[in-house]
């Protein structure tokens, strides 16, 4: 069993490295503090293979892998996890087409979802219910050769910058009375579709969260993705196996950042004449962050790997989701501790990586939800 890289994939997480620390790492306070996306840096992470890092080179991608895109997330997020946050619902987007989208489909969208010039997304939770999809309120209906939608969803993370998205509706019900649900690609403008509310998170500063309203939105009965009825297989499938994945990537990279911040500080603190880094309740610490990181590391690779070779991963998606997100959380708040007074400072990067890691924490699941997907797959 192999542990490390091949040659290829070093290189991606060469470039990838080299693209954070120079284009996203001098961002990174800025957009936290301000609240604000910076969509201009999507074009430029598209100049490097990185917005269709998983999509064909015959439809304008860079040919690589679910491990590939996971390297990238995670470099992105050691440097600022909002950025990677966008770029990681954006392949949601483009995975939806690609995994379940018609050959006319994937040749009208994907070309400029991986070059940069469309942002995508993808829109499945409603005020009524996340991971409930009978809460789905949002309809479908045939109307002289149309789809005509109408509904609100809510917690979209590229709500208001997306230009492709991915939504689900209700277009009837099944033999047991549950909503039956379809896919459907809707366009940035189409009339009837807007954004609405914007969302003020606590983290991920750096991606836009909010409201997408649907009121009489006509549209073609070609924008239909996938077959009739199978919104909710579309769904659960980005959702488990890309979504998770894409949190537990950026999960990755704030527990290396929550690394790095320790040993930083942990070697420059003087106290009692002596830096802190020998007094051994802090090599603890870091040890604690260390170890947590390389298992995160283990799980999330074990389960790209498996989605790249075509098998059954939601079990290993969900255990490295439910891991990597909690890892992180407790990374965060061991670098605040260990800081002191000093991580709660704005001017220090310890407090955003506590409060990102929260937001990683409901993002794809919530943990409880990982811990039932995983009791079930075993139970079975």
């Amino acid at each position: 069993m192999e542990f490390r890289f091949t040659g290829e994939q070093e290189m991606t997480c060469k470039l990838a490295q080299d693209f954070a620390v120079e284009e996203v790492l001098p961002l990174a306070r800025e957009v936290d503090e301000k609240n604000y996306c910076p969509v201009e840096i999507l074009k430029k992470m598209a100049g490097s293979g990185f917005n269709g890092v998983f999509v064909p080179q015959e439809y304008g991608g860079t040919g690589l892998g679910y491990v590939e895109r996971a390297i990238v997330l995670e470099e992105m997020a050691r440097c600022s996890a909002g950025i990677a946050m966008t770029l990681m619902t954006h392949h949601l987007g483009v995975a939806s087409i690609l995994q379940f989208g018609s050959e006319a489909q994937k040749q009208k969208y994907l070309p400029g979802l991986s070059s940069g010039n469309l942002i995508g997304g993808l829109a499945v939770t409603e005020p009524g219910g996340g991971s409930d999809v009978t809460g789905h309120q949002t309809t479908a209906t045939r109307e002289d050769g149309s789809w005509v939608l109408d509904g609100r969803k809510c917690f979209i993370t590229n709500s208001h910058i997306a230009d492709v998205v991915v939504i689900t509706a209700r277009t009837g019900q099944d033999e047991k009375g549950r909503p039956s649900l379809s896919a459907f690609i809707v366009e940035k403008g189409t009339p009837g579709f807007a954004p609405g509310r914007e969302e003020n998170k606590t983290g991920m500063h750096g991606s836009v969260t909010g409201e997408l309203v649907l009121k009489d939105c006509r549209i073609s009965e070609d924008a239909l993705l996938g077959k009739e009825g199978h919104g909710q297989k579309i769904a659960l499938a980005i959702i488990s196996e890309v979504g998770r994945a894409g949190m537990s990537a950026i999960s990755l990279g704030l527990l290396r950042a929550a690394i790095e911040e320790s040993v930083r500080f942990a070697r420059e603190r003087i106290i009692y004449g002596k830096p802190l880094a020998n007094i051994q309740a802090i090599q603890f610490a870091v040890a604690e962050t260390v170890i947590e990181y390389e298992a995160a590391k283990l799980l999330t690779y074990r389960a790209v790997t498996l989605k790249d070779g075509g098998q059954r991963c939601d079990s290993e998606m969900a255990q490295a989701k439910y891991f990597a997100t909690e890892a992180a959380v407790r990374a965060a708040k061991r670098t605040i501790d260990l800081m002191g007074g000093y991580g709660l400072l704005a001017e220090y990067p310890a407090e955003r990586l506590l409060r990102d890691a929260m937001t990683t924490l409901p993002s794809a699941g919530t943990s409880n939800i990982m811990k039932i997907v995983v009791a079930a797959n075993t139970l079975r």
